[in-house]
């Protein structure tokens, strides 16, 4: 019986966590990917314009941290400037900004 329950847990979080991944794509698709692209390549004319990261260059990668990652999806980034570069996403909760980050993290190649 207590196999069957860790099983039935195991598969739960499992559920769980594939959709997590699943909301962050659809997040990436439907709120980021029209800038940044849907690799990540920041290729897209509004990405180029606005300078976009290329999120699939390891360098990149290595350079952007979790934290400043999460702070840009909440508050949006402003260039020195001042000029909007992407709006806040402040109406996602904050396991769907770790989980667009993490699925930020899978760009990479």
């Amino acid at each position: 019986m207590k196999k069957i329950i860790l099983i039935a847990t195991m598969l739960g979080v499992s559920a769980a966590l594939s959709l997590k991944a699943a909301d962050a794509k659809e997040n990436w698709h439907s709120l980021c990917a029209k800038c940044h692209g849907a690799e990540g390549k920041g290729d897209t004319k509004i990405g180029e314009k606005l300078g976009c990261k290329d999120f699939s260059d390891a360098k990149v990668q290595a350079d952007m941290k979790d934290a400043a990652a999460t702070k840009a999806i909440k508050e949006g980034l402003k260039s020195d400037s001042g000029k909007h570069l992407m709006k806040p996403f402040d109406n996602l909760s904050d396991d769907e900004i770790k989980a667009l980050v993490t699925y930020i993290r899978g760009l990479k190649k």
